[in-house]
């Protein structure tokens, strides 16, 4: 039970917020807070202070205006506080890391009467790193060999040299904190990446300049924080590493995931390996062309001497093995469809992949992805030696035989080869491995494409779910945790988020009543509505529809195709040309900005949006009153991690479209329908131009799990379901 000091404490706090900030109690939010304080409050512990039990966990869905931020930090840090635990709150966008941090924390500080301290915490690559901007300073190229890999530090470089000039004057002159986020203009991506560093290459106290580290200041500082803000991907990126690298360790963390809907398909990107064929031929290449330096500035040392002549054999070996799995993999290339392209996560939109049906590689490719296991896992151990005597030699109590200088000089490049090489090993390991038959199989695929006019392979694999890993390094190791968002339940149940983020049925589930009044608004499908399948005719009823808008609406018409998006554009009549922002024509501030102004100056506005601007959109009031969905948002069915997923689903006879595309289009429609009521006072329209939605027998559950807003359908003003 939650000590009664604890729910007093939390009480007083929650008043002194609402009086302080002239706001009024929300049922939902006092919901929130009693259901965090619970499940945290009722954690048991040993008499080390460690977690005992596993009723640690609730999620909780909670729509806008509930007032999430503050619920969760009033009812979280006191329990934090007591437990001897920190708080980390992380979420999914910056714009809502922005808002805790320099709005939320601030006004309950302020306001709460408790007493605590918070700071932002960010990866290793945000900070600079004061051992290379001293490298640029010098303008000389510090790692003799770096720059055949990723780095070009030359005196020629003028506007690296004056970036870099700026920089250190801020810096050492306390203006700037050294963080790339916090630097007046944005710095180029090929500058920063010179001006940075990854925990491999970094030395940590056996960096001369430590003492300045900007990335070990903010470390300390954090040290003294009751409260951490991050996001999904630092969290995820930590706990990758073991916990402990950046956050504190879990066991002494209760998390808050905001925007928690996003966590799973974070995660899947930090267990996702990839290497393209050609590149790692190069790196190779390269690293056998600067043996003779390797050797000429470290062999001094005998270890190293004898890793560093092993290394002509085990390239030799490498560099035809890989030529031959790109020989393998391009047979694979004539049976690709004309249709197929894109994909989530391998750039190029015109890069074509083949996926292995239910993940399964072909025998002889297989073989040769053994094969090429174990030289890239002796690659790998043979760099992480070297390297870890690089870094001994910079201890000045350690006598190595190496000079500090050198190992300085080329501890970056060994440490970048070094994890080229793991990502390698852990590609070829994941093709190599057999699926648990029992298990979910790893999506295997191949993209190929054109670079430069040069043909590259890319071999890609990846999990298609992140439950296990999820349940195994985060749930089942944190003290604590809540998982929030306006968003976690499909079709009105918590089924399809505990499946994807690995969630027991033993934690604790709470959907929370929203503060609005939907029936401040319209559903409505108007008998304009096609089927999306008749593609010229639905065309025809979205330019239709729009142009029957009247003159000052304010409107978001949401495209699940950027091509229809220009289709239709293309067939308005000039008349609504000025009318018509596309976020394929402006960034989205900007687009953003004009909108408002047309709206204030009483001349309304339609924004054309493709599927990011069915969330995190905020156009309350007047700036919006119209929401168009032209059509139910189904997924593409072009990525190969899903299509692994829905094809192994209707192997063991499920339905994969039920299980996962009307459930994930269910959770996508709410938060479409989500940009017009932002505000208890708001009101408007939301029209669906999908006749789908009434002719499939998977329509009804999709309109049932949508707020109750007032339904018109053909015109009619229908009355929702009991």
């Amino acid at each position: 039970m939650l000590e009664a000091a604890l729910k007093t404490q939390i009480q007083e706090a929650y008043r002194q917020v609402l009086e302080g900030l002239e706001l009024t109690p929300r049922y939902g939010q006092r919901l929130m807070i009693a259901e965090i304080a619970r499940t945290l409050g009722e954690i048991e512990v040993d008499d080390e202070g460690r977690r005992v039990g596993n009723e640690h966990v609730c999620v909780l869905e909670a729509g806008t205006g509930t007032g999430k931020t503050l619920a969760y930090l009033l009812a979280a840090l006191p329990i934090a506080k007591a437990r001897g635990k920190r708080l980390v709150v992380a979420t999914a966008t910056v714009a809502l890391q922005e808002q805790v941090l320099y709005h939320d924390l601030p006004a309950l500080k302020r306001h709460s009467g408790l007493s605590f301290e918070y700071g932002l915490a960010k990866g290793r690559r945000r900070y600079l790193c004061v051992a290379r901007l001293e490298q640029v300073l010098d303008g000389v190229e510090a790692n003799p060999t770096m720059s055949l890999f990723e780095q070009q530090l030359t005196s020629g470089n003028e506007a690296l040299a004056g970036l870099a000039q700026e920089l250190a004057e801020s810096y050492a002159a306390g203006q700037w904190a050294g963080d790339r986020d916090s630097w007046p203009v944005s710095i180029e991506d090929n500058h920063w990446r010179q001006l940075t560093t990854d925990h491999r290459q970094c030395t940590n106290r056996r960096c001369g300049h430590f003492g300045a580290c900007a990335f070990f200041r903010a470390r300390r500082q954090l040290d003294e924080a009751d409260i951490i803000v991050a996001n999904h991907d630092l969290v995820l990126a930590d706990l990758s590493l073991g916990g402990g690298m950046v956050l504190p360790p879990p066991k002494d963390c209760i998390y808050i995931f905001d925007e928690g809907h996003h966590l799973p398909d974070k995660a899947l990107e930090h267990f996702y390996h990839r290497l393209p064929i050609n590149g790692a031929l190069r790196w190779l290449g390269q690293l056998k062309k600067s043996l003779t330096e390797l050797n000429t500035a470290l062999a001094v040392q005998p270890t190293v001497a004898r890793l560093l002549g092993s290394l002509p054999e085990a390239l030799a070996a490498l560099e035809p093995r890989l030529g031959e799995a790109f020989r393998l993999g391009y047979q694979f290339a004539d049976s690709i469809p004309p249709a197929t392209g894109g994909g989530r996560r391998d750039g190029e939109n015109d890069a074509q992949h083949y996926r292995f049906p239910m993940g399964r590689v072909p025998e002889g490719l297989m073989e040769h992805a053994v094969a090429l296991v174990a030289p890239f896992a002796e690659l790998s151990r043979t760099l992480e030696t070297i390297g870890d005597i690089l870094r001994e030699s910079l201890d000045p109590d350690k006598n190595t035989g190496l000079a500090r200088e050198q190992a300085e000089a080329w501890l970056p490049l060994v440490a970048l080869l070094h994890g080229r090489a793991l990502e390698a090993h852990g590609l070829w390991q994941a093709f190599a491995e057999q699926d648990d038959k029992d298990s979910a199989p790893r999506a295997r695929w191949l993209t190929f494409e054109t670079i430069s006019g040069d043909a590259e392979l890319i071999f890609s694999a990846s999990p298609v779910s992140a439950a296990e890993t999820l349940a195994r390094h985060l749930w089942g190791n944190c003290f604590g945790a809540v998982l929030t968002s306006a968003t976690l339940t499909a079709l009105g149940r918590f089924d399809r988020i505990q499946e994807r983020a690995g969630l027991a049925n033993r934690y604790r589930y709470q959907r929370l009543p929203s503060p609005f009044d939907y029936s401040r608004a319209v559903l409505s499908v108007p008998k304009e509505a096609v089927d999306p399948g008749d593609r010229d005719g639905h065309e025809r009823a979205i330019r239709d529809f729009i142009v029957s808008l009247q003159a000052g609406e304010a409107a978001l018409v949401l495209f699940s195709s950027r091509k229809q998006l220009r289709a239709v554009e293309k067939a308005l009549p000039e008349s609504l040309a000025d009318r018509v922002l596309s976020q394929d024509r402006l960034p989205k501030r900007e687009l953003l900005d004009r909108h408002r102004q047309r709206v204030d100056a009483g001349q309304g506005s339609i924004i054309f949006g493709m599927a990011s601007f069915a969330e995190g959109i905020d156009l309350p009031g007047k700036y919006l009153t119209h929401v168009i969905i032209t059509r139910l948002p189904f997924s593409v069915p072009d990525d190969p991690v899903g299509a692994t997923l829905a094809e192994w689903i209707e192997s063991r006879g499920g339905n994969a479209f039920m299980r996962i595309s009307v459930p994930d289009a269910s959770i996508k429609l709410i938060q479409a329908c989500g940009r017009l009521i932002r505000k208890e006072i708001d009101t408007g329209r939301i029209t669906l131009l999908d006749r789908r939605v009434l002719t499939r027998r998977y329509g009804q559950a999709l309109l049932d799990s949508l707020p109750p807003f007032r339904r018109e359908i053909e015109g009619v003003e229908v009355p929702l379901a009991s």
